[in-house]
């Protein structure tokens, strides 16, 4: 299975951001939208970096008097780990793992096309066990012929 398999499934649809948005507004996305990351895009609609609910909480964290003067610049992820829409999903999944990310933005050239969490991963694996496990109970309980 592909990742333009899982893209197809779940959709392409992709919150983005910008990297000149407050972080508070960038914490408002992520909470309305019911995500954790907001791939950035430049004026050009190109992928700039990412960042997660976890980077916006650390900088809460560590500077909760300047907080609200930060934008999403000052805390995003520049050196991006990114997929396309022909690797494996193992692959990316390996990606995930090997790099400690939950989230690989897909890309087409410098364009983002969609976004594969960890959990669009173990849903479509789930799905995948489900089929596999139900044909052979199926198959033990000889509704097949063979």
């Amino acid at each position: 299975m592909t990742v333009k398999d899982i893209l197809a499934a779940k959709g392409r649809a992709v919150i983005t951001t910008t990297p000149d948005t407050p972080l508070l507004e960038a914490m408002a996305l992520l909470i309305d939208h019911a995500i954790s990351c907001l791939p950035v895009e430049n004026e050009q609609n190109e992928l700039i970096g990412i960042v997660s609910d976890k980077d916006i909480f650390r900088c809460a964290f560590k500077q909760p008097d300047n907080f609200t003067r930060h934008q999403v610049k000052d805390v995003m992820t520049t050196d991006l780990t990114v997929g396309l829409e022909t690797d494996e999903v193992g692959y990316v999944a390996g990606i995930m793992t090997n790099n400690r990310i939950r989230h690989v933005p897909i890309v087409d050239g410098k364009r983002i096309v969609g976004l594969i969490s960890a959990g669009d991963i173990v849903k479509t694996r789930m799905q995948d066990f489900e089929v596999e496990n139900r044909y052979l109970r199926e198959y033990i309980q000889r509704k097949y012929p063979g």
